[in-house]
């Protein structure tokens, strides 16, 4: 019951709030420090799975593992069930992945908190000197601006709004199955197309879906919450303590070439702040609530909101980026 029709509500539910333009428009060159944060995951992915292709998973599990560990590692939670359902990963190798990855980025998001510093970010660029009372005046309009626009996306949890953001996922994942099976081959799984026309509708309609994405959003965590707990539960535990040594180094190895491959390029190549890269791959690896957290914590109050929507960037993108990795992961050479 969960995976065929919680799992397929929820994914539309949390993608209630991808309105693309208004991502484009607003997170500035964190955007572009997410996107590097991607393709550093891919990196990662593409450099662990050669080196340790998980065979002890099972034939023909690895490469699908590994899969729904870099949409973990580039969208979140959300994408990890996204691809485990689509590739039809089992509940004890999910246990197991999850088991092995929470330690992994428990301890990566250790070490982002440590090494970033609170504040300011002193790289960046120096404002020309201006009295007190002009620089007053503009930190009160920037705080304006901010509370305004939290203002305006406000939507409250009520009976009302719950019941629309079901009746809308249900169409929307009625309308991802009727076009799954039109245009794709019999037994394709239908949530990488659920998710493109939620991405679509949201993006056409924001204002509509603004008013009802805290509802979507309570409850597509309570339906993921609910496959986790599921999928444990089917899990074996001798399973896992046999296979979580392999998933935890490959995903420490994964998550270490992501963040290589991220400062070097973000710094080397595009010159970014350390901050946006270290805000940038906590949205990439947790999503956006652990990145808006970390914005918050260390009072980068102009980079809260960029961060939450970099952090639903990744939730509506990570799933198809993921998937197509399982081709080449399966023609790689293996250890």
């Amino acid at each position: 019951m969960t995976n065929r029709f919680l799992i397929p509500l929820a994914v539309p539910m949390l993608l209630f709030d991808s309105d693309l333009k208004r991502v484009v428009s607003d997170t500035g060159s964190l955007l572009l420090a997410f996107g590097v944060g991607a393709v550093a995951t891919v990196v990662g992915t593409l450099v662990a799975f050669p080196l340790l292709p998980l065979t002890s998973m099972g034939p023909g599990v690895g490469w699908r593992v590994a899969c729904a560990l870099a949409a973990r590692h580039i969208g979140g939670a959300i994408n990890f069930v996204a691809v485990a359902e689509t590739l039809n990963i089992s509940g004890s190798a999910v246990s197991a992945a999850i088991a092995a990855d929470n330690v992994v980025v428990a301890l990566y998001f250790a070490f982002l908190f440590a090494m970033s510093k609170e504040g300011d970010d002193e790289e960046e660029v120096k404002e020309p000197k201006q009295s007190t009372t002009t620089t007053t005046t503009t930190e009160k309009e920037l705080e304006t601006i901010s509370n305004s626009s939290e203002l305006e996306y406000a939507d409250p949890i009520n009976l009302s709004s719950l019941a629309i953001a079901i009746a809308v996922a249900s169409t929307l994942v009625s309308a991802g199955r009727g076009l799954t099976k039109w245009i794709l081959p019999q037994g394709t799984s239908a949530l990488p197309l659920i998710s493109l026309l939620t991405v679509v509708a949201a993006t056409v309609r924001p204002l509509f879906f603004s008013r009802i994405r805290a509802s979507g959003t309570a409850l597509g965590i309570i339906f993921i919450q609910m496959f986790f707990a599921t999928s444990g539960a089917a899990g074996s535990l001798k399973l896992v303590l046999q296979q979580a040594p392999s998933l935890f180094l490959f995903s420490a190895l994964q998550i270490a070439v992501h963040y290589v491959t991220l400062v070097g390029l973000g710094r080397g190549l595009f010159r970014l702040p350390f901050r946006e890269l270290y805000l940038a791959s906590n949205a990439n690896v947790g999503g956006p609530t652990t990145a808006a957290a970390m914005a918050q914590a260390k009072q980068w109050k102009r980079l809260v909101l960029p961060a939450l929507l970099v952090g639903i960037l990744g939730y509506a993108t990570a799933t198809a980026i993921a998937l197509s990795l399982g081709p080449i992961l399966l023609r790689l050479p293996t250890l």
